[in-house]
């Protein structure tokens, strides 16, 4: 190792005779090598903070997707639960529909029945009425036949009849009165 230290000096020596300096010497080096070690500084604080910021914006976009997925599941549920309450109103609608038929079908039915019963009524009232016009006519009739008649037989008898014959008579009439008056 000494001779290597030996022929490095020599050489070092044999340079600066010639005009040439170590390359270590040159203040140019200097400048190559700070500028490396900047250049590896800044690489390493830029690497740092662009993994930083990369990993921060991986991690958004992990924690936006799982909102999203969240999300969608929830969008599934809510449409599944509006389907069975959807399904459930269709049917509710549907039993809502047949009970209103049956209940018109039911109604009509109770109208028609009571429509028919207040024509019979009707009918009835009508067959009374006229029943009653033809017995009172019947009873004026007979009334006024009976009222011609005593008429007629008055007449009759006050032209036919006359004294004793009539005073029996009408002494008869009067006897038989009461029995027909109970």
């Amino acid at each position: 190792m000494q001779a290597w230290a030996a022929e490095t000096v020599a050489k070092a020596g044999a340079a600066a005779e010639h005009g040439h300096e170590p390359f270590y010497a040159s203040a140019e080096f200097w400048v190559s090598v700070c500028f490396v070690i900047f250049v590896a500084l800044v690489f390493r604080t830029a690497y740092r903070v662009v993994t930083l910021a990369l990993d921060d914006r991986a991690e958004r976009i992990k924690n936006q997707i799982d909102e999203a997925m969240r999300l969608a599941e929830e969008a599934q549920e809510l449409l599944a639960s509006y389907e069975r309450r959807k399904h459930e109103a269709v049917a509710e609608t549907e039993a809502i529909v047949d009970h209103a038929r049956r209940e018109a079908d039911r109604l009509t039915e109770r109208a028609a029945d009571e429509l028919e019963k207040a024509l019979k009524r009707r009918e009835q009232m009508a067959m009374d009425r006229i029943a009653q016009a033809e017995a009172s006519a019947i009873a004026d009739v007979r009334n006024q036949a009976v009222d011609v008649a005593m008429q007629a037989a008055q007449r009759i008898l006050s032209k036919q009849v006359k004294g004793k014959s009539a005073d029996a008579l009408i002494s008869a009439a009067i006897e038989e009165l009461p029995e027909k008056l109970h």
